[in-house]
Parts: structure tokens; sequence; C-alpha cells
């Protein structure tokens, strides 16, 4: 399983004592981790479980929100958890439109502000801020970067080991120049994520990533690409679907495992 990576996210409601025991089982070397489920079983015990386990923790999910008030001090304690559980890597979603504005521009150009403002910090920690790119639909109110191109515009100011960006296949299947994007990126990808397109989307939408092989998009092709701009780091499949989520933890993980061989083979 060299390489694989499973995203907490894609076996929310199995318990974190589990998923450590179920991935050291299948020989799963790294997950990837929310705030939420590490604040709930507690940072210090997450820590101290996923290392006694001899497991790698690939990213920690997610920083960001820079609409919301107090989104200096949430992002530096977000920072600092990363830094303790061991990974270099902190996702961030960016947020969406605060309140009742339209001012999109604006928007993005106080993200690109509010990274700033954490590279001191982030890299006095030892971790690399990882823009996420999501897509388009989430723009209001969860994510104003909403394609490859903004996220490296807004990396780019900064250095390649502070910030990088984040390939999350369910996001960024549809846009016609992620292929160019890729390639430009190159060392900034310090991420890579695998979610299916299926459709008909569900109400609310959020939870309509399926498994990859399950939808619409190349996972060869993403993984190809990301392959020949030099990534070689994990690959974390990280899915929201309630029938996903529904299902046993081991089960889950081994279909997102080979789902991740069709991937990389």
């Amino acid at each position: 399983m060299k390489g694989f990576s499973l995203n907490q996210a894609t076996t929310k409601r199995w318990p974190l004592e589990d998923l450590v025991a179920g991935c050291v089982a299948a020989g799963v070397a790294a997950v990837g981790l929310w705030r939420e489920d590490v604040a709930a079983y507690g940072l210090e015990k997450t820590a101290e479980l996923v290392r006694d386990a001899g497991l790698t923790v690939s990213s920690l999910c997610r920083g960001g929100f820079f609409h919301e008030a107090g989104w200096y001090d949430e992002n530096r304690r977000a920072i600092d958890e990363a830094a303790a559980l061991g990974t270099d890597t902190l996702v961030l979603v960016s947020g969406g439109l605060p309140g009742t504005s339209r001012d999109l521009d604006g928007a993005r150009r106080h993200v690109g502000d509010a990274i700033g403002a954490l590279v001191p910090d982030a890299r006095d920690a030892g971790v690399r801020l990882a823009i996420e790119p999501l897509h388009p639909m989430f723009c209001s109110d969860r994510c104003v970067v909403s394609t490859l191109d903004q996220a490296l515009q807004l990396a780019a100011p900064y250095p390649v080991e502070a910030v990088g960006v984040v390939i999350d296949t369910y996001h960024l299947w549809w846009d016609d120049k992620v292929w160019q994007g890729i390639a430009d990126a190159g060392p900034r990808i310090a991420a890579f994520q695998l979610a299916d397109w299926i459709t008909p989307l569900p109400e609310g939408v959020l939870l309509g990533r399926g498994l990859p092989g399950t939808g619409s998009v190349d996972m060869r092709r993403f993984h190809r690409a990301v392959s020949e701009a030099g990534y070689d780091g994990w690959v974390e499949v990280e899915v929201f679907h309630e029938d996903v989520w529904s299902r046993p933890g081991a089960e889950v993980l081994a279909e997102a495992y080979e789902g991740y061989r069709a991937a990389v083979s």
C-alpha cells in the first residue's frame, strides 16, 4: 500500500482507535486527519495513538475559513495542531463571501492577505500551508478559491516550501486548464486527493463524493499528471457520502484502496 493514505473523512463514523487499528491491520501507512475529530479524541492522545501505531499523518484538515471573525487565532491553533501531530501539511479551505458581501475579488484578496499573515507562523512550526481550490458550486459559502490557477496565484508570492496547493480530483476534474496548471504547479503540489464525481448530487451537494472509480473522473490521468509534475507524496482518498459513511469502516477502506490502486496502475 505504498503511497496510499486513508483520509479520516472517508470513514467518518469509524472511531479513531478502530480506524488506526484497521489501517495497521490492512498495511496502510498513513492517515489524513480532521481537526474536529482530533479535538474530540484529544490532540495529545491522537498524536500518541498514531505515533505508537507507526502511522504517518499525511495532512490535517482544515485551516482557512478566512471570512470568519477570529480567523487568525483559529489558524494559528490549526498550525500548532498540525505540528503536534507530526504532519507538515495543513489544508486550507479559504472560506466564502463574508456576510451579505458580493465582492468576490475582495474576498480573494483577503485570502491572499490572510495567508501572508500566517506564513511566518507556519514556517516557524515547520508546517506547509496547502491551498485547496473547491468546485465553483461552493464559492459563495465555503471557498472563493475555485480553480487551480487561482490557488497558484495566491501561493506565488511565498516560498514553495511554505505555501503549496492541493489537487483534489473531485473539485478540479471539470476544468480544461487543470492539466497545464498541474504541470506549472510542480513542487507547489503539497497534497493529492482522490474522490469521484457522481450524479445526481444529493441535496446540499456537500456529500456528493464517490469512492474512486464510481463516477466520472479520469483518476489515472490525474495521477499521471501529478507524477509528471514531480509529486511523489501521499495519495489520500477523501470521500463525503452518507452511503459510504453508513458502511463498515474496514469494507470502505478496502474499496478505497482498490480505487487508489486502479488510479495509480
